[in-house]
């Protein structure tokens, strides 16, 4: 006997807003499997208005409202049971943000939490990894948003440390992350992969998903920190327009993913990785299975 169950997850992040839709797998004496039934992103870009001017600006909360509203639609027709909505750092660091999500709850119908760093972190890591952490090895989790960028280590299959960071694709783009930061990753990075050997990245977020995507590569395979670079060095070769014409990136994407590819790098240079493994996994992914697991 089958039991399919469908939850969802709305993920508003600094640099688009994504609806994932999950079928939950029950069966009998065997493991409950998630399988994402639809995935809907939209590139509204909150970051820039966030953390250049300090708020959400009109046109960018009409859109929201806007997006909400069809995530509500599609949940109905998917028949979703059970969903929840969580803003990360450009709704935490707008001064209207709290503003804005009573606004949407009112018009969409869609109650927002919005969450801080360390809570992101947790429910990033309470993604099903178990397929991929070997319990004698130690690996660094490492989501790179548009605000913000969380580390996890794992070790012994546990998370033993974690830590977000203010340093995200949006805020590089519009130079507003100072080298102080890049100094305190560097440092905390160091000293919390000290007393490990070996340490394996697992990279999460749009951006390490493209450059996974543009590898060619199966699944399970991971990037090498040789292919990271060189593929680092290719894009800041092109322009802008020849990222979108000649690759098929998005408008979004194009301007962010060379930021993105420059903190993966930094992180696997300070942890000592050579590979970094990209599961299909982040925030949306977390919220799914920690509401299902009754852990949030």
């Amino acid at each position: 006997m089958i039991t399919i169950r469908k939850y969802a997850a709305i993920d508003i992040g600094s640099n688009a807003m994504r609806l994932l839709v999950v079928n939950i797998v029950e069966q009998e004496g065997k493991e409950t499997q998630f399988n994402k039934s639809a995935l809907v992103r939209v590139p509204i870009r909150l970051g820039q208005d966030a953390f250049t001017v300090g708020e959400i600006t009109e046109e960018n909360i009409s859109r929201m409202v806007d997006a909400m509203k069809a995530f509500r639609l599609l949940m109905k027709v998917h028949k979703v049971e059970k969903f929840m909505a969580c803003a990360t750092s450009a709704m935490r660091e707008a001064y209207n943000g709290k503003e804005v999500a009573d606004r949407i709850e009112q018009q969409a119908e869609i109650k927002i939490e919005i969450i801080d760093g360390k809570k992101e972190a947790a429910i990033i890591a309470s993604t099903d990894l178990h397929h991929l952490l070997k319990t004698d090895q130690t690996y660094l989790f490492v989501d790179v948003g548009g605000g913000s960028t969380e580390f996890s280590l794992f070790s012994g299959g546990k998370i033993v440390a974690s830590r977000s960071f203010k340093n995200g694709t949006v805020r590089l783009l519009n130079n507003m992350v100072n080298e102080v930061v890049w100094q305190e990753i560097e440092k905390w990075i160091k000293a919390t992969v000290a007393p490990y050997d070996g340490v394996t990245l697992i990279g999460s977020g749009g951006n390490i998903n493209k450059l996974f995507k543009l590898s060619g590569k199966a699944q399970e395979k991971p990037l090498s920190y040789f292919y990271v670079n060189s593929q680092y060095q290719f894009l800041n070769s092109l322009t802008y327009e020849q990222r979108i014409s000649e690759l098929g990136l998005n408008p979004d994407r194009a301007d962010v993913i060379i930021y993105a590819t420059r903190i993966y790098l930094n992180a696997m240079k300070w942890s000592g990785a050579r590979n970094i493994y990209v599961p299909k996994i982040g925030l949306s992914d977390g919220i799914v299975k920690a509401l299902y697991y009754g852990k949030i």
